[in-house]
């Protein structure tokens, strides 16, 4: 089966690559991140510097030339021509009560800067304490609950800036 892949180089050359195209190339894999690449009778010496996997970016070094390549398979694609991106910045601007419950601890400020997966408040419901993490960074505009209210399901309780 044929895959194809597009590929952007220093965000000015865009290239489509074919499994076809693939098999034309002799590779000597030297280390993890080095190669030896023989393609149309001429020899290249490769490195991979760095690597973004989410972003599918990678730094390459090429006959000590470097080049920032990007990498998107047929999926990739679509995704970008229905108008989406793929691992963009989660855009959530709110948290809202995910149960009933009574907020026992807040660990914010207004203004205080989160990064995604710290901890924000702790909500008790059906005597379990739950701890509300943020969905993403950012920086907390508003909290709109307090230490020890009852708050109901969908109710808001953290704006984002």
């Amino acid at each position: 089966m044929s895959k194809n892949f597009n590929a952007c180089v220093n965000n000015s050359f865009d290239f489509e690559i074919t499994t076809a195209d693939l098999s034309k190339i002799d590779s000597l894999k030297l280390t993890d991140s080095k190669h030896h690449i023989l393609s149309d009778n001429k020899s290249y010496n490769t490195e991979v510097i760095a690597t973004d996997f989410n972003k599918k970016s990678y730094k390459v070094k090429v006959n000590n030339n470097t080049y920032n390549v990007n990498i998107f398979n047929e999926l990739d694609v679509l995704i970008k021509k229905m108008g989406f991106s793929v691992g963009s910045t989660k855009q959530v601007n709110f948290i809202k009560a995910p149960m009933p419950g009574l907020i026992l601890e807040i660990n914010i400020k207004v203004g205080q800067e989160v990064k995604e997966n710290d901890p924000l408040l702790i909500l008790e419901a059906m005597k379990m304490e739950n701890i509300i993490t943020s969905p993403r960074d950012g920086i907390i505009k508003s909290i709109d609950a307090k230490k020890g209210d009852a708050v109901e399901k969908n109710q808001l309780l953290i704006n984002f800036e």
